[in-house]
């Protein structure tokens, strides 16, 4: 298993299917200089997903042999279908940047907090079940998929008691900058300060 150095952090967006994670991580990482792995998954992608860039969207049989290869740090099962990070990416991304942040389930989230510990610091987005219900519409969801992400809503939404940090996303660019401050604070702790 990669182990983390001691300046290396991991952000995790997590929260409700709908609830503006990954377009809140998009809007951060262009202000502090933060980069993310794209997940392996067997899901179909979604109208607005690119392959390659939001996930690597690969066959069951694949996703199994590569787990079998142990190259996944971490995976899970949601809705019959399999996401896994691969260790040798977190290992390359850390190459170059010293944050990197993930959008995931509660479950990676909570995989990769038992892994790492105090380097993954775990950012929960919510919103209510009608707003999340509306951006799942707007963005080309159909029902089933809805209703899976619905069923899904309240063991999700208890979590948040987990998590390092709390934001209600109503106000998309307020709470891009509440969440920088945060990731700036943990970034100004990591700091060494040496003197000459």
């Amino acid at each position: 298993m990669y182990q983390l150095k001691e300046k290396e952090m991991l952000f995790i967006y997590t929260g409700p299917d709908g609830s503006g994670r990954k377009t809140l991580a998009k809007m951060v990482s262009t202000a502090i200089d933060m980069e993310t792995v794209p997940s392996f998954t067997t899901r179909a992608p979604r109208p607005f997903e690119v392959n390659g860039k939001d996930y690597h969207f690969i066959k069951e049989e694949t996703f199994l042999q590569m787990k079998h290869q142990d190259e996944f740090i971490e995976s899970v099962n949601i809705h019959g279908y399999y996401y896994g990070i691969r260790e040798i990416d977190i290992k390359n991304i850390f190459n170059k940047h010293k944050i990197v942040y993930f959008t995931m389930n509660i479950e990676g989230a909570q995989l990769l907090k038992n892994l790492y510990g105090d380097q993954v610091v775990r950012l929960f987005i919510s919103a209510d079940r009608d707003t999340v219900i509306e951006r799942q519409k707007e963005r080309g969801d159909d029902e089933e998929a809805i209703r899976l992400h619905m069923d899904y809503y309240d063991k999700t939404m208890e979590y948040k008691s987990e998590c390092e940090h709390v934001f209600e996303n109503y106000d998309l660019p307020q709470v891009s900058f509440q969440i920088s401050e945060v990731i700036e604070s943990y970034l100004e702790r990591n700091l060494t300060v040496t003197d000459y």
